[in-house]
């Protein structure tokens, strides 16, 4: 417990930092102030929404695994399941590589992604994943880039399947990423692009954005819009977020750089693939706002793909104003409960598989507390 004067002595020092930091507030507000006068509202329309979504880490977290097991499973929200493996951080690139060819063909989503932009290694593919060496520690972070490439490579096969009607796909995240090597993100939004004009030719049309739970540039300036009363509106609105806001926020600005900088001159596009709107779905002026992307060949179309969106947000469960598609990709995605439960048997049996005649070991070892310190609380 802190003394009253310990309590008193904070609040003014708090105090002093408010004031002596209020500039920076009122400079975000100056930027944020413009957006006010490009809200508008959202009318509703109606599409088929389908998204697609991988498991996080926290969706697979196992009580006891000493390989650091981690499934890589990718769904959409009618369940259709598109990858399914097992890696761990020692998994050999070697031996992930061979899941993804046949006879020098790619035969799953990754493999033809990278056919498509012509690479046969996956460190290749991105500089992130590299063998491992006997100087340098294994790091788990790798897996997660590989995870992302295979959400990509999931949504590149989808852009190709034939679809029945127009069609909405629902990106679990922003369309921007830094985890290629050298311009192969920018070639696979050519590709991206490509497909969905085939699509156009054949009388359909196929719309993409990506939305994310956080963005820094909402971080930054979620309190200047409450105070200048951006998307402070009774109805569903949006706002378009001007790229030099964007810069802002972000540590590295080429993450906010649209193609539009390279026809004016600047240097090359090479990570963005989306232009940025705050969106809210909501009747409430109290309603949460989120950060969309519109793929960036279609921003101009902005009204009628967020109509589209609203009309599945409208129907979010058991997160009001959400996209329900998106809701039911993770549903369908995550591994908890009974499927949980049935992992980590499995990882048990195998263990005790490998152990063979020492395997009683690990029946002991599975009667041990293995947090005694938990029990202080």
């Amino acid at each position: 417990m802190l003394e009253p004067d310990t309590h008193a002595k904070l609040a003014r020092a708090v105090e002093a930092c408010v004031e002596t930091d209020r500039e920076l507030l009122d400079a975000l507000r100056r930027e944020i102030a413009p957006l006010k006068a490009s809200m508008r509202q959202i009318q509703p329309r109606r599409t088929t929404a389908v998204s697609l979504v991988a498991t996080d880490g926290g969706n697979n977290q196992l009580r006891f695994d000493p390989f650091l097991i981690q499934l890589v499973r990718v769904v959409d929200s009618s369940n259709n399941e598109y990858c399914l493996e097992a890696v761990t951080p020692h998994t050999p690139l070697e031996v992930l590589e061979a899941r993804h060819f046949r006879d020098g063909r790619g035969a799953t989503p990754l493999g033809q992604m990278m056919e498509f932009l012509g690479v046969r290694r996956l460190q290749e593919l991105s500089p992130m994943l590299r063998p491992s060496s006997p100087n340098r520690p294994v790091s788990p972070s790798w897996v997660g880039v590989y995870r992302e490439l295979m959400e990509w490579a999931t949504l590149f096969a989808i852009l190709e399947k034939d679809f029945a009607s127009d069609t909405l796909l629902v990106f679990d995240g922003l369309l921007r990423s830094k985890v290629f090597a050298r311009d192969l993100f920018a070639k696979l939004l050519e590709g991206m692009k490509a497909r969905i004009q085939e699509k156009q030719r054949s009388r359909r049309n196929l719309y993409l954005v990506g939305m994310a739970k956080h963005s820094k540039v909402l971080d930054r300036y979620r309190l200047a819009m409450r105070l200048e009363g951006v998307l402070d509106t009774p109805y569903p609105a949006y706002v378009e977020v001007p790229r030099e806001i964007e810069e802002k926020a972000y540590v590295w600005s080429e993450y906010a750089r649209g193609s539009e900088v390279a026809l004016e001159g600047g240097e090359a596009n090479k990570f963005v693939g989306g232009k940025m709107f705050l969106v809210k779905f909501g009747k409430s002026r109290y309603d949460p706002i989120w950060p969309v992307d519109i793929f960036e060949p279609q921003k101009d179309r902005a009204q009628e793909i967020l109509g589209y969106l609203l009309a599945d947000a409208q129907a979010g469960f058991p997160i009001l104003h959400y996209p329900a598609s998106l809701q039911k990709a993770h549903e369908n995605a995550a591994l908890v409960g009974f499927d949980l439960q049935v992992l980590q048997d499995q990882v048990f049996a195998a263990i005790q598989k490998s152990l063979g005649k020492e395997s009683g070991a690990l029946d002991i070892f599975r009667l041990q507390d293995a947090d005694p310190a938990r029990r202080r609380y």
